[in-house]
């Protein structure tokens, strides 16, 4: 929901609360009282016709409903509020006259009733024209922003001058090309006069314009575009400024002032007997100073002081001078049918002719079309095309054999590096005997140690040191080896060591060295099992790792694609917050600029800049903020647009917003 479509809401609320109490107010106004009650008696005290007319206005009114137009989060088409406008008929029935004298005096509350429906009707169309003409400004105005930065990138940079240059080029060379020729036929030269007449009038023709243009001459090319850039930001801004104007008026004289500080617009009290009339009139000259906005904004040169301007059409306008003339019931002298007729005119002629002329402006000074600029790398591209073409279909079978090849390093990539980590992981978490770590096969240091105790047992044994051991020394043995005590064999490894030959013959040598190299076997293998039970404490974490590459190069494909063929419209959340912080000095830089009237409130120009940033700074905020933040957001925006209450305290808002919004709308 936009600030628009909050500001219809907000008139739409305040004229049924309008309506209802002007209803109830039995006695104040005894005509609508008598109407209510004849209204519910249509069938038998009023003709057929009466009776039709008031429940197709019932009908109009209620399609007009700002709930029921809004319930898809827009206001009426411009097309559809013609056509409503149409289907009342108003300017129809204000000719319609009862014949019997009879019939018209019963049917004088009906008809009463009927003139405060028509007014309704056209004060709720006038709420959904007045939200069309802010929406329709605001859609003109936001964009120029654009076109006015790209014109600054031309103006700060010579390469983006010389780029732009090149890009119009075709274009100038064009209109010179018609200049030249327009001269020619204005001169009388043609091609049925012969070919040599007309060169030589062309060559003519072409030798002034260089003459003329030997002053241009002096400037280079850069300085030349350099100035056309200039002058058409100029335009922009102007229009933009006066846009801005336009917004500031009529936030601040239409319905918007009205409904929340004019007296006009506040439901009719018992001791306020003219009430009733002062919403019409409210609406009577806001129908009138969007007709004359809508006038003032299509001026070929814009007004330099729109304010006065504007004033100046008010006080000739016959609406204006009606309602001024002192009559306390100045809308009682405007029929519903010259009402009806004007909002008519704004809604089918001004409101599009503004939008029109608007364009056609923004085209003429704005940024080239895309065609513009982009027609050289795309004549480049044509003009290549035959040979990238011939180019592929000669590597045809190699491109196919790359992308296949591709395609199968990606699937493998993603099985190996992907699937394959994540099987290990959860067999890990399962426990899984297939998926645990390990250096060293199961049960090969059990082996490996019996083995040890054997030879060593049979070497003590087979080599006693004093007589034969008995059962008890044996069991002494084994224990000295479990724990890696071999002094039996390191003791006859000694005596050998002393008479080696004898020891080699007898073979007691060589069954020493080989129990120690089991000895070592046995100590390497005990190592390795202290290391691979370090990495079975440690499966999970080194399953994480192994598929960490993985995820990586898949995390960071996935975004790089998402990049590059994503949907641009999305801005990421550091995009959001840039552009937030952007508008955020935007606006500060208007109210720190703005001079303020006499009473401490902005001029309407600034204050319709400052909408134009707010509009904006409202919807990205709507994108980054929690639904409630964002409603809280929300009363600070209609604080800080409050022209009201003076730039002393928006400046005091602003404020407050940036530290209170900073946790989502503060780069991080």
């Amino acid at each position: 929901m936009s600030f628009v479509v909050d500001q219809v809401r907000r008139i739409d609320s305040q004229l049924d609360r309008v309506q209802l109490s002007g209803l109830r107010r039995a006695g104040t106004s005894a005509a609508v009282a008598a109407a209510a009650a004849a209204a519910a008696a249509t069938t038998t005290d009023s003709s057929p016709q009466d009776s039709a007319r008031i429940q197709h206005l019932q009908k109009l009114i209620k399609s007009l409903s700002v709930s029921a137009a809004t319930k898809h989060g827009a206001l009426l088409s411009r097309d559809r509020l013609h056509a409503v406008l149409r289907q009342a008929q108003i300017a129809a029935a204000a000719g319609h006259q009862h014949d019997d004298d009879d019939v018209r005096a019963a049917g004088a509350a009906t008809l009463s009733y009927e003139r405060e429906l028509e007014w309704l009707l056209l004060s709720k169309a006038a709420a959904h024209t007045y939200g069309l003409v802010l929406s329709t400004i605001l859609d003109q105005t936001l964009p120029l922003n654009d076109d006015i930065w790209y014109w600054d990138d031309v103006l700060g940079s010579y390469r983006a001058a010389g780029l732009y240059s090149v890009q119009t080029s075709p274009g100038r060379l064009w209109g010179w090309t018609k200049d030249v020729y327009q001269d020619v036929k204005r001169r009388g030269g043609g091609l049925r006069d012969g070919w040599g007449q007309f060169y030589g009038l062309v060559q003519e023709v072409v030798q002034e314009r260089s003459i003329a243009n030997i002053q241009r001459k002096v400037l280079s090319p850069l300085a030349l575009v350099r100035n056309e850039a200039r002058r058409k930001q100029s335009v922009l801004k102007r229009i933009r400024l006066t846009n801005a104007n336009a917004l500031g008026v009529l936030l601040g004289e239409g319905l918007s002032h009205h409904s929340a500080h004019a007296e006009g617009f506040r439901s009719p009290t018992a001791a306020s007997e003219d009430g009733q009339h002062l919403w019409k009139d409210a609406i009577t000259r806001s129908i009138a100073l969007m007709d004359i906005v809508l006038q003032e904004l299509v001026e070929p040169e814009g007004a330099d002081d729109f304010d006065n301007a504007v004033a100046t059409r008010t006080e000739n306008d016959e609406y204006y001078q009606i309602l001024e003339s002192g009559d306390a019931h100045g809308s009682d002298a405007l029929s519903t049918s010259m009402v009806a007729g004007r909002l008519i005119n704004i809604v089918e002629k001004h409101l599009g002719g503004y939008s029109t002329e608007l364009k056609a402006r923004s085209k003429e000074h704005g940024r080239p079309s895309r065609l513009v600029r982009y027609w050289l790398p795309a004549t480049a591209l044509l003009i290549s095309s035959t040979t990238i073409y011939r180019i592929v279909m000669n590597k045809r079978a190699e491109i196919l054999t790359w992308i296949m090849e591709l395609g199968r390093t990606t699937i493998d990539f993603w099985t190996n590096w992907v699937v394959e980590p994540v099987k290990k992981i959860v067999g890990t978490i399962r426990h899984d005997e297939g998926s645990e770590v390990s250096i060293m096969s199961k049960r090969s240091l059990e082996g490996d140690r019996d083995s040890l105790e054997r030879m060593v047992v049979d070497f003590a044994v087979q080599n006693p040191e004093n007589g034969s051991l008995n059962d008890a020394q044996i069991a002494e043995v084994r224990i000295k080896v479990r724990e890696g005590d071999l002094t039996p064999v390191l003791k006859a490894y000694e005596k050998d060591m002393q008479k080696p030959i004898i020891g080699a013959i007898t073979g007691s040598l060589i069954r020493a060295l080989l129990i120690q190299v089991q000895k070592t076997k046995v100590d390497v293998e005990v190592a390795m099992s202290g290391i691979d039970s370090i990495l079975k404490s440690q499966e999970l974490l080194f399953g994480f790792i192994g598929l960490t590459p993985g995820v990586m190069v898949c995390f960071g494909v996935t975004r790089w694609l998402q990049g590059t063929f994503g949907n641009r419209k999305g801005l990421r959340k550091t995009q959001v917050t840039s552009q937030v912080t952007r508008m955020f000095r935007n606006i500060d830089r208007i109210l720190v600029a703005a001079q303020p009237n006499k009473y401490g409130e902005l001029y309407y120009k600034d204050h319709g800049l400052l909408l134009c940033e707010v509009h904006t700074l409202r919807q990205l905020a709507n994108r980054v903020l929690p639904a409630r933040v964002f409603q809280d957001f929300l009363e600070e925006v209609d604080d800080l647009v409050d022209i009201r209450s003076g730039v002393k305290k928006q400046r005091k808002v602003l404020k407050r917003m940036r530290w209170a919004y900073a946790k989502w709308l503060a780069r991080p």
